[in-house]
């Protein structure tokens, strides 16, 4: 098991339930913050708060020291994609590359495969993904690949649709579930190199992800 995990984009809307619920399963979540501010909030939902910076490589190394597996919940919100929804991941898979950590769980997008079929707006916020994405791939890493659909803020279900490729019209998907989903992956061997596509469903989380990871 995997006990100490990197929370990159801790603070964040997904990052928090990530955060909350590897505490909730006796695990260490390390949670990694850009500011000294966000600390208290961090430590109350059971983090262990580093600070670091994506877009700052030299800050990753003692972020990843130590840890067993690492989780990408991180986003620019826009403001700068390739900073750090590209650049800032990259940066991050190199750092635990360097530090001997071998699993990594990317929270990417749904649309990502192919990114100009996307939104016009979200053009450069999906290659961004996709580049990140294929670079993982690409890495000694264990990784598995998280794209979900448009995010909401309702109460997760614990039920899911999972496949290697879904229509992004065809639901949404609560950023409880999405984190459920995460923090599952890290020790799910059906979904080791793996890339799964996800939304809200009817089937539990293991067995739509076993589902995938079996599919031939």
């Amino acid at each position: 098991m995997n006990d100490t995990v990197l929370v990159a984009g801790s603070h964040g809307p997904t990052g928090q339930h990530v955060t909350r619920l590897l505490a909730e399963r006796d695990r260490t979540p390390r949670a990694m913050i850009r500011d000294d501010s966000q600390t208290e909030e961090m430590e109350s939902l059971g983090g262990d708060p580093v600070v670091a910076d994506l877009t700052e490589p030299d800050s990753l190394e003692p972020a990843v020291e130590g840890c067993d597996a690492i989780v990408f919940a991180a986003g620019s919100d826009g403001e700068d994609v390739y900073g750090v929804d590209r650049d800032g991941a990259i940066n991050l898979i190199d750092a635990a590359e360097d530090a001997g950590v071998d699993r990594f769980v990317m929270l990417s997008s749904m649309g990502a495969d192919d990114p100009e079929s996307g939104p016009d707006p979200l053009w450069d916020y999906l290659i961004a993904k996709a580049e990140a994405d294929e670079y993982l791939r690409q890495s000694d890493l264990s990784y598995t690949i998280v794209r979900p659909g448009e995010l909401t803020t309702a109460d997760g279900t614990g039920e899911i649709r999972a496949a290697d490729s879904l229509e992004m019209a065809d639901g949404d998907i609560p950023r409880e579930d999405v984190a459920r989903v995460l923090v599952t992956a890290i020790d799910f061997d059906p979904v080791y190199g793996e890339t799964v596509e996800i939304l809200s469903g009817d089937e539990s989380i293991e067995s739509a992800l076993e589902a995938v990871g079996t599919a031939e």
